[in-house]
């Protein structure tokens, strides 16, 4: 057995791939630590864990590469120049330099390694990729009803509640709140003093926004993910052998059976 397919079998082993990902858990606790008021002393355990951290990362990201069979298809997926460009950021020493926010950050985002290591991960970030040219449209006319909505609020509650209501901008953030349901009642009674059937404005906009777009965003999600999961399955799916496959097999089975007979 060769280096490549040594390394190959390594890569596709289970237990490899549990522990990077118990080191991906493990790196994103060092990082939540680093927020906490330590001693001097734990700064330095922690400094030396993140760099081993980086030192897995790097031996996986090898060990990786090594197992390719064809080296140069490596780089052609999206999550191995990810993951390369993490690592190697990561080895850069610029904890003591100007750079110092960027490389914090650039290890904050060695938690997002978690999806290239898991498909499921990997199979639902596809599937919101595929639906955005769907959720744009919905996006778009969720913006239309935002923006009618915005201004009657605006031409009519503007003198009841500035702060609120002012422009057709601050009134979106209003509606938005509305939508979201947080403190919506107080909102709708300030106005329903003055206008008593200001109740079937928030009533209409929460039925067009919380309950039918938002279903609708759900609905593409979920059609889509279903779309992907399926187009995952057939494709890991072994092709089985068609009747004449399996007629010329038989017959060429009787022929050896007859030759060993008459040998």
């Amino acid at each position: 057995m060769t280096l490549q397919q040594k390394f190959n079998r390594l890569r596709s082993n289970k237990i490899f791939e549990l522990f990077v990902i118990s080191i991906i858990i493990f790196s994103a606790l060092v990082i939540g630590a680093k927020t906490y008021h330590m001693s001097e002393t734990v700064l330095n355990a922690i400094a030396v864990l993140d760099w081993a951290i980086t030192f897995i990362f790097l031996t996986e990201i090898i060990i990786r590469f090594i197992g390719e069979e064809h080296k140069s298809q490596f780089f052609k997926n999206v999550w191995n120049i990810f993951d390369s460009l993490i690592v190697t950021v990561s080895l850069i020493p610029i904890e003591d330099s100007e750079l110092a926010i960027i490389g914090r950050l650039i290890r904050i985002f060695r938690v997002l390694r978690m999806i290239s290591i898991i498909p499921e991960l990997r199979m639902l970030l596809n599937s919101l990729i595929i639906a955005l040219p769907q959720l744009a449209y919905i996006v778009a006319l969720m913006f239309i009803i935002f923006y009618i909505y915005a201004a009657v609020g605006s031409t009519f509650f503007a003198e009841i509640n500035p702060v609120l209501w002012g422009d057709i901008a601050i009134s979106m953030l209003t509606l938005f709140r509305v939508m979201t349901f947080e403190d919506w009642t107080d909102v709708m009674y300030e106005t329903m003093s003055v206008y008593p059937l200001s109740w079937i404005f928030y009533m209409s906009f929460i039925f067009f926004t919380a309950f039918a777009f938002l279903n609708m965003v759900i609905g593409v999600v979920v059609n889509v993910l279903n779309e992907e999961h399926e187009r995952v399955v057939q494709k890991n799916k072994a092709p089985e052998p068609s009747n004449t496959e399996l007629q010329e097999e038989i017959r060429e089975l009787k022929a050896l059976i007859k030759k060993s007979i008459k040998t």
